[in-house]
């Protein structure tokens, strides 16, 4: 059995979100803002002669079949009609469920990665049509450029945001993304911008009141760090960030954080790691 290969799978931010409609099939239009990390998990990948798929070190308390990596390799082995299998190991860096995007991270690097590997030559826009069905960042991650975003997230935009390096604070909660969509207090038809106004510093995230009101440890984190410069929410949260010009600043921030709160200084990225992974391979 030839040795396993390792990809990586970024994380993301949300540098703006605005909710502009709600569809009839109860999605939500967007505008947002991606821009990738300096961190990121990594996945390895040992190929399979029949079509088994399987997970070396399943996250703790996630059934395998609920998965993304699992899900997005039976996806992609169902739309193709490849018949070769693989174990997947994930070594698990990035906080789940914190808005960073790392189980939508490690979905996209499954289906990008096996699409080479097994020798499928589906091109980006199809892994991006599979990837949609398990979840709306899904695709940002397979397109692999910082982009504009619009619809659910998915119609996307190269676009070159500053790389500032960020300290990003990790509250010790879970805020559920179909909760506070759910929230009738949630603003649901924000003003379109363009894509200058994020550029000349409209920074707005229309789920930012929400989770302050219903989540303190969200509150407290966005308190602290608007010491040293201004707080904003990656998607619904519940991590939080603020943008340092260097990062000696963003590392001094990242030394006075109190002992309750954990955080972690990167780099934002506009081009993925993925992509450079893809041309080695």
């Amino acid at each position: 059995m030839p040795a396993a290969i390792s990809w990586p799978a970024p994380a993301k931010l949300n540098l703006m979100l605005r909710i502009v409609d709600r569809r009839p099939d109860g999605f939500h239009e967007l505008q947002t803002v991606f821009q990738f990390l300096d961190i990121h998990d990594e996945l390895q990948f040992q190929l399979r002669s029949d079509p088994l798929i399987r997970l070396r070190k399943p996250l703790p308390g996630v059934p395998q079949e609920t998965d993304l990596c699992y899900r997005s390799a039976l996806a992609l082995q169902q739309v193709s009609g490849c018949q070769r299998g693989v174990e997947i190991e994930l070594n698990k860096r990035l906080p789940m469920g914190g808005g960073l995007g790392g189980g939508s991270s490690d979905a996209a690097t499954t289906l990008v990665a096996l699409n080479r590997l097994w020798g499928l030559d589906l091109d980006s826009r199809e892994l991006q049509d599979i990837g949609l069905q398990l979840g709306a960042d899904v695709p940002i991650f397979i397109h692999g450029h910082a982009a504009w975003a619009e619809g659910i997230g998915e119609q996307l935009s190269d676009i070159e945001p500053p790389c500032d390096w960020y300290l990003v604070i990790v509250p010790d909660c879970h805020v559920s993304t179909a909760e506070i969509f759910a929230q009738p207090d949630l603003t649901r038809h924000s003003p379109r911008i363009k894509i200058r106004d994020f550029l000349q510093g409209d920074r707005q995230n229309d789920c930012l009141p929400v989770v302050r009101r219903r989540h303190p440890r969200v509150a407290a984190a966005l308190d602290w760090l608007n010491q040293f410069a201004p707080a904003q929410l990656t998607g619904t949260g519940a991590c939080v960030f603020a943008a340092f010009g260097d990062e000696q600043l963003a590392r001094a921030a990242h030394r006075a954080l109190p002992a309750n709160l954990e955080g972690f200084v990167a780099r934002g990225i506009n081009r993925s790691p993925l992509l450079e992974r893809v041309r080695q391979n």
